[in-house]
């Protein structure tokens, strides 16, 4: 009797059933070549990930931004994060490492521009939502499509509704510094609305220069058509970015 033969008689399917395997699949080096089950749950869960993330950034965030390269960068996180997220819950490995990989990406900060706010709240949720679903294998399908659900609903109440006023602030260079004097301030707003146009609610000055006679004003704006100037506080020619 050889090893093999000594082997497959000391081999107990139903005890590699109990630790996870399966003694009819076909394996290499220990693992299997296909898993059908597995191949079919990462699929639909994958491209149910893909669709809530693609609705949550096509129709709320690039509908008021406009940004292409975001656009691009968040469906691109979605799909990394999940896949990643997803392979490490079929290692069985520890929750404590996907939650250091989701602490590493949340501190992520892009050396060539400086992320707002509003696209770091949509990389969070994006992020959010991929890691719970890449995560949730135990969890019911209905469970895990009202997790999703809830998620857009609430962005659509706060982000793609009138319900919270968008107010966008801009920097301007002021040249008459004699309205930034304290006692004028109705006086710097109304010719700053003049100047503008913009339905200018409040006026902050910043930096005054009084060798050139020109001050930075940060004036508080609401948005004629509702989107987002990505290039509202760029004062300096190198920071534009197209």
């Amino acid at each position: 009797m050889n090893l093999l033969q000594i082997n497959m008689q000391d081999f107990d399917p139903d005890i590699a059933r109990e630790f996870g395997g399966d003694a009819s699949a076909m394996d290499f080096l220990g693992v299997p070549l296909f898993d059908a089950q597995s191949l079919w749950t990462t699929l639909i869960r994958f491209v149910f990930n893909f669709l809530v993330c693609w609705v949550i950034i096509h129709f709320f965030y690039y509908k008021k931004a406009n940004r292409k390269d975001y656009y691009f960068t968040f469906l691109m996180f979605a799909v990394v994060i999940f896949l990643i997220i997803s392979l490490m819950e079929n290692m069985k490995m520890n929750i404590a490492y996907a939650l250091g990989l989701f602490a590493i990406f949340g501190m992520i900060r892009y050396r060539t521009e400086t992320i707002k706010i509003r696209e770091m709240t949509y990389l969070f949720v994006v992020m959010g939502l991929s890691i719970v679903n890449g995560m949730a294998l135990s969890t019911s399908y209905a469970e895990l499509l009202l997790v999703n659900l809830l998620t857009v609903l609430i962005i659509w109440i706060l982000d793609g509704t009138k319900l919270l006023k968008h107010t966008a602030t801009k920097i301007i260079l002021y040249d008459r510094i004699e309205n930034t004097k304290h006692g004028k301030e109705e006086d710097l707003k109304a010719d700053l609305i003049e100047r503008t146009g913009l339905d200018i609610s409040k006026v902050e000055v910043g930096h005054i220069d009084y060798l050139r006679d020109v001050a930075f004003v940060k004036v508080y704006y609401k948005p004629i058509d509702g989107e987002v100037n990505t290039i509202d506080t760029v004062t300096k020619l190198k920071d534009f970015d197209v």
